[in-house]
């Protein structure tokens, strides 16, 4: 998933620090995986057991929420323990780029079975395929592309709120309910009503699932009743919140980050002017 134009033009950077946001912003990660042997732990994504190599995948990115967000998201919904590094300093990107590891010279970078990965819905696949959260099928995987690429498509309207003004953060959180509660929550209101299921794809806990919660949970910190008029999707909020593993992310203390804020901002200039720094010499 790719940052919009709207977006580009919403942050008060130059021309280039612009360039830069939309690199940062196709996100990807990396993981060689460390040692040897492997073990294996109980998931309560249904009834599976998840096999884990030795070794947690580790995650490089800002310390913020950004594109790697729904990285950390399906990783914990998988019951994976994750490592993080936050690039802060200009030796820690200029390393990156200097391995070769920045395949694209962009992160999210994910570091995950021996493989450094990059691009953001390359490595939300690949997890989702690991942790049997993609499907049993073709049929069930394209109907989690679909469902995944309308919450992708939601979360891209609010990826860009923090970077705009206080007159345009205004009309922007008008415009993002209006689009969730007329486009995009009917869809999966519909979905849930008319299977009866507790899931969206194949009455199992998937990757869609995943998504969908962390778009509610989005959506919500803009307007915290937006749910009122989707009865369905108040009782799968409930069902996928008491998920073992996805209760665990949602409690204080938890990998998940909090709403974006002037810091998150700050932290996204810093980041792009160090990578023009470096380009620059």
């Amino acid at each position: 998933m790719q940052i919009t134009a709207a977006l580009l033009a919403a942050v008060p950077l130059g021309t280039a620090w612009r360039a830069g946001w939309a690199r940062l912003g196709s996100a990807q990660f990396s993981s060689p995986q460390a040692g040897g042997g492997r073990h294996f732990v109980s998931s309560r994504c249904g009834n599976r057991k998840s096999e884990v190599m030795a070794g947690k995948p580790k995650l490089y990115y800002f310390d913020g929420r950004g594109k790697m967000e729904s990285i950390r998201w399906l990783l914990a919904a998988a019951g994976v323990e994750f490592e993080e590094e936050f690039l802060e300093t200009r030796e820690q990107y200029e390393k990156l780029l200097q391995s070769g590891s920045l395949l694209f010279q962009q992160v999210p970078l994910v570091e995950i079975d021996g493989m450094k990965m990059v691009q953001t819905r390359a490595i939300l696949n690949y997890i989702a395929a690991k942790y049997n959260l993609y499907g049993k099928d073709l049929k069930e995987r394209a109907l989690i592309d679909m469902y995944v690429g309308g919450t992708e498509d939601l979360m891209g309207f609010i990826l860009m709120f923090p970077f705009l003004s206080a007159e345009d953060k205004e009309k922007q959180r008008v415009f993002i309910v209006q689009k969730a509660t007329s486009r995009y929550f009917p869809v999966y209101e519909k979905v849930l009503k008319d299977h009866g299921q507790d899931f969206l794809v194949g009455n199992s806990f998937s990757w869609a699932d995943v998504h969908l919660l962390e778009a509610i949970l989005m959506v919500e910190e803009k307007k915290s009743d937006v749910l009122s008029s989707f009865p369905q999707l108040q009782a799968f909020k409930r069902r996928i919140s008491s998920i073992p593993t996805i209760k665990k992310f949602l409690e204080p203390g938890s990998q998940r980050k909090p709403v974006p804020d002037d810091k998150y901002v700050e932290t996204v200039r810093k980041v792009l002017r160090m990578y023009y720094d470096i380009k620059a010499n």
